[in-house]
């Protein structure tokens, strides 16, 4: 018998689109704080340096205004659970585009796209379609999306730069809970049980379901390793070796599930 389906997770709009601008702004305060030679520093994204990173960081958030301000698409097409691998798949456009944009004055590009997120009325509808370039999406959607792009590329800007920027909590929990949730969809069933306290438990991988008491599988880590295992930033074997992954049970070995976007 097929596993049921789960019910997509519910995020609070209100509580999202504050952690985007809470992120946002811890982002800025460390960006705007660098000096020129660290701007110009690689980073683990292939051939961006810092300063290409910070300027892509606010044309996504700088997006949701702009997509709001376009007429509104006919019917939804991208499934939040959908858009990471959407989202991997334009990772050539995405890095040509953010490779184009003008980061000559950061100060000036954050400070336009903190005022223009700033702007965006609290009236606007969460079920909003917005014409995102990879399918039309929700408003409630497309902001879940932007509290993984400024937490996965905090987590870069700290290893380019030896920062220590922080995390919103609504915004990391936000993104551990979607990574978690597209694991699930994309490995249904109830065999291995993947912990990442505090935020996330799903169940995913096709074998024997338990009902009570510990599962036979169980794979459980910390938030920031699950997202970058999720991305590609960090090797399935590496974390277990670490002990920042702690696996038991002869299901429980994500290898050939991760990553989930890169």
């Amino acid at each position: 018998m097929p596993p049921a389906r789960k019910r997509t997770r519910s995020y609070d709009p209100a509580k999202i689109r504050a952690a985007v601008l809470a992120q946002f702004g811890h982002v800025r305060d460390a960006v705007l704080a660098l000096s020129a030679e660290a701007l110009d520093a690689p980073t683990r994204l292939g051939a961006w340096t810092v300063r290409d990173l910070a300027a892509h960081l606010a044309w996504m958030v700088g997006s949701v205004p702009q997509l709001l301000a376009e007429p509104e698409p006919a019917k939804q097409e991208l499934p939040l659970l959908e858009w990471p691998s959407a989202a991997s798949a334009a990772a050539e456009r995405i890095d040509e585009h953010t490779r184009g944009l003008d980061s000559a004055d950061l100060a000036a590009l954050y400070g336009r796209t903190a005022e223009a997120y700033e702007q965006v009325p609290a009236a606007a509808a969460d079920t909003r379609l917005l014409p995102v370039s990879l399918g039309a999406m929700t408003l409630a959607d497309f902001l879940v999306t932007r509290t993984v792009e400024l937490v996965v590329h905090t987590d870069d800007l700290n290893a380019a730069t030896g920062l220590e920027i922080p995390y919103d909590r609504q915004a990391l929990a936000a993104c551990t809970r979607l990574l978690a949730d597209v694991l699930a969809a994309g490995a249904p069933g109830g065999a291995v049980e993947v912990r990442v306290p505090p935020f996330a438990v799903v169940q995913c991988v096709e074998g024997p379901r338990h009902t009570r008491g510990t599962p036979p599988n169980v794979v459980e880590t910390d938030p920031l390793t699950w997202i970058r295992l999720a991305t590609g930033r960090a090797a399935w074997a590496t974390e277990l070796d670490a002990a920042r992954v702690r696996a038991s049970g002869e299901r429980a070995d994500l290898t050939g599930l991760l990553p989930l976007m890169g």
